[in-house]
């Protein structure tokens, strides 16, 4: 017991969880200044490998922290390093949206979300790089585990933070896969949460009716603090289970694609919860299901022509030719009745499987096909994320294993609409059943 508290003691403060990091602060046993300094020499020695951040404010971050150790403690994520997907509005860092277009933007105001995170006392280091326009055409960070590997996309930069120790949190965004697959590739805690959660305000938009803003961490506990700063409400930590969950796995209709280290994962967790009392079983998703993988991809490409309509006029030359060929191209062919049916398939989706949760607690599936491929061209497929994104439900992902390559491979907990505080107790049971 003592040598464990010894080298928590020792422990450098970058490899800390908020939650570790916020009782070293309220104890003295840390500083703020202290606690950001940690991560910019973190990020010094590492990310001209990783290649993380699309803008770093050190002098800004540390002037924060010196701030915040004069004073009482401001909030939730008093002293907290946080990073911001490139995708983010920020009044006092530039914001590119992974486009050459917005080299020089700065907007005026931050979005919610930052804004929110500051309030309560987050410290921003700067912020991470995104694919453009987060869709598919990847920026320049490397998987930190190794970096001939993506790490995922388009919240590539955040996770890849987070992965690597050099920042404690980040938010990301989601409109196919953008949040849980990168997580998954990289090894931590992927937090997707209900659509409409957290505040779009300032976000660049890519598809409205999907695009959802979400959290990376290294453990459920710190979610679930940032979910609370960032949606405003009081906080209340993760909760004991009073039964072990009732689990359905779902490997869905693409269970073919998964990779053998992809479908060992959902089978290990399956039965170590199993093991520790969980009622599990497999299920078929209900049948309209099948359709929605075509349906999400109809909404996001549908967007496109709508979604970057200014930049597709004025700088033409300046998109790259995914997203000229996958979204304005694509989007430009659909037509109305075909986007409306899209529409409606996501609502008769929704009932469907929101029915479900009568008999089960959570669905335990693949956040993506395995281990992160190689090479940086592609950030991986997201499969095996659209769907839910489609259906609005929150996901959590987590890491479990080593892959062929001894990359990080997860699994997926997904939970029914807007109870997102359950699926948070779910997944810190499922974690302590894994560890």
């Amino acid at each position: 017991m003592l040598l464990a508290v010894l080298l928590a003691t020792m422990a450098a403060l970058n490899t800390l969880t908020a939650t570790e990091l916020a009782q070293r602060l309220d104890s003295g046993a840390a500083t703020a200044e202290g606690i950001v300094r940690a991560h910019l020499d973190r990020i010094d020695e590492r990310d001209a490998d990783v290649l993380a951040w699309s803008h770093l404010a050190r002098e800004a971050a540390l002037e924060t922290a010196r701030m915040l150790d004069r004073g009482p403690r401001k909030g939730l994520l008093h002293g907290i390093p946080m990073g911001v997907k490139d995708i983010i509005d920020s009044h006092d860092q530039p914001t590119t949206y992974g486009s050459p277009i917005y080299r020089t933007h700065q907007p005026l105001a931050d979005a919610a979300t930052v804004a929110l995170a500051r309030d309560a006392g987050a410290i921003l280091l700067g912020k991470t790089v995104t694919t453009e326009f987060a869709n598919r055409h990847p920026g320049p960070t490397k998987n930190p585990h190794n970096p001939a590997h993506t790490p995922g996309g388009s919240s590539s930069g955040s996770a890849a933070a987070v992965a690597d120790f050099q920042s404690v949190l980040a938010t990301g965004t989601q409109t196919g896969g953008s949040v849980i697959r990168p997580a998954a590739f990289c090894g931590i805690v992927g937090y997707k949460p209900t659509y409409g959660h957290f505040a779009p305000a300032g976000m660049k938009a890519n598809t409205e009716w999907l695009d959802t803003i979400g959290a990376y961490a290294r453990s459920v506990e710190d979610i679930a603090l940032f979910r609370a700063a960032l949606m405003a409400m009081p906080f209340t930590p993760v909760n004991r289970l009073d039964r072990p969950p009732r689990i359905a796995v779902a490997f869905t209709h693409h269970r073919d694609e998964l990779s053998p280290e992809g479908t060992q994962a959902v089978n290990d967790a399956a039965a170590a919860f199993a093991k520790a009392g969980a009622k599990v079983k497999e299920i078929d998703l209900p049948a309209p299901v099948r359709d929605m993988t075509q349906g999400q991809k109809t909404l996001s490409a549908f967007d496109g022509p709508r979604a970057h309509a200014d930049e597709a006029r004025r700088f033409p030359g300046l998109l790259s030719e995914s997203l000229r060929k996958d979204k304005l191209e694509a989007g430009s062919k659909i037509d109305y009745a075909t986007w409306v049916a899209a529409r409606k398939l996501g609502e008769t989706g929704r009932a469907a499987v929101d029915a479900l949760f009568s008999e089960i607690d959570v669905i335990l599936t693949a956040p993506a096909k395995g281990e992160a491929p190689p090479g940086l061209e592609r950030t991986g497929d997201a499969t095996f994320n659209l769907l839910w994104t489609y259906l609005w439900m929150p996901c959590v992902t987590l890491p479990l294993t080593k892959g062929p390559t001894g990359l990080p491979v997860g699994i997926q907990l997904v939970g029914r609409q807007h109870e997102d505080a359950s699926l948070l107790d779910i997944a810190a049971w499922a974690r302590s059943v894994l560890s």
